[in-house]
């Protein structure tokens, strides 16, 4: 497993974590002993970053990763999300008592005395906007509640106003194969600021597995099946804002690039670390094998620059005008 150094936090985390929004429900049907067999083995693995959010579950994926924590001896960092419990999701919502109240629930969910990592989850754009939100997390790093705190953002005009605070010591964002936008001006930022930065959706929601296919059915709870057009939360988040049949295509391109030794999810993962300003990828996992498989992507040699290149001439022709100009 590579290690690389999370901003300004100093600490050494896997380049390739675990995501836990599979585990907590939203992606079908998930049985908890075969979610902490997961977990286990990611950790057999080297892996000692997971993501999860309050949301995850009502709370179950964060109460999974309590039960591992305190079933291994090794250091596990855990970050977590709050906000999108709010109902109505608004800027208001993102106030003193709210966010002090959803920390609470987190710290009682992961059994801790302090959060090691908190995000705000994805929410609206005139939060970044609201400096009162950061001054409460600093608030709450200063009682002694959360070690450090980041965001997590759907565009990467959010990912910009967020670093202009001087605390926010992470950024978490879609960014993938078929997601490029990042790498364009706010990695660099990121860099220079030694913020940490956290790829999430990293396979497009399954799409760039290349095991999926145009009669390929989700599950009623899977958001696959219910949020293609934004219905319940950002499109973005469901196939990274790519119409199905189009990452498919893209997907049969992608294929004929991916080197013999390197499965197509691991080509996904692995293009993803080739970028110096990425800290990890956090792809989720519902089974032992994928967590295996998601960690050895780790571990595997760089891609060629022509294959870089040709990855990057797929998402101008195939792919850019979907996504592009939107996240």
């Amino acid at each position: 497993m590579e290690y690389r150094t999370l901003g300004r936090t100093g600490w050494k985390v896997s380049a390739i974590s675990f995501g836990g929004w599979a585990i907590g429900g939203g992606w079908g049907p998930v049985q908890d002993e075969e979610s902490i067999a997961a977990l286990h083995t990611a950790v057999d693995q080297g892996v000692n970053f997971f993501d999860t959010a309050d949301g995850y579950g009502g709370g179950r994926s964060e109460q999974l990763l309590a039960q591992l924590r305190n079933d291994r001896s090794e250091t596990i960092h855990i970050a977590t999300k709050i906000g999108r419990r709010s109902n109505p999701h608004t800027p208001e919502s993102y106030n003193r008592d709210n966010l002090t109240a959803y920390v609470d629930h987190c710290l009682q969910n992961l059994e801790t005395q302090a959060l090691d990592l908190v995000q705000l989850h994805c929410p609206p754009t005139d939060v970044y906007y609201m400096p009162e939100v950061f001054d409460t997390m600093d608030e709450l790093v200063a009682q002694g509640k959360i070690r450090y705190y980041g965001v997590s953002v759907e565009k990467v005009e959010e990912a910009l106003k967020a670093i202009t605070y001087p605390n926010v010591a992470t950024v978490q964002i879609i960014f993938n194969m078929f997601r490029h936008r990042p790498a364009e001006l706010f990695f660099g930022q990121a860099l220079q600021q030694q913020v940490g930065v956290l790829a999430r959706v990293p396979l497009a929601s399954g799409l760039l597995t290349g095991k999926m296919t145009p009669g390929t059915t989700f599950a009623e709870n899977d958001h696959r099946s219910y949020n293609r057009e934004g219905q319940r939360f950002d499109r973005g988040e469901t196939f990274s804002g790519v119409p199905y049949e189009v990452g498919l295509e893209a997907v049969e391109q992608l294929e004929v690039l991916c080197p013999p030794d390197m499965t197509m999810v691991q080509f996904a993962l692995r293009w993803i670390l080739m970028f110096d300003a990425v800290t990890c990828a956090i792809p989720g996992a519902k089974r032992p094998s994928q967590a295996e498989e998601n960690a050895a992507a780790a571990d595997l040699p760089p891609l060629s620059s022509e294959t870089m290149a040709r990855v990057r001439e797929i998402y101008d022709t195939q792919i850019r005008e979907h996504v592009h100009h939107y996240w």
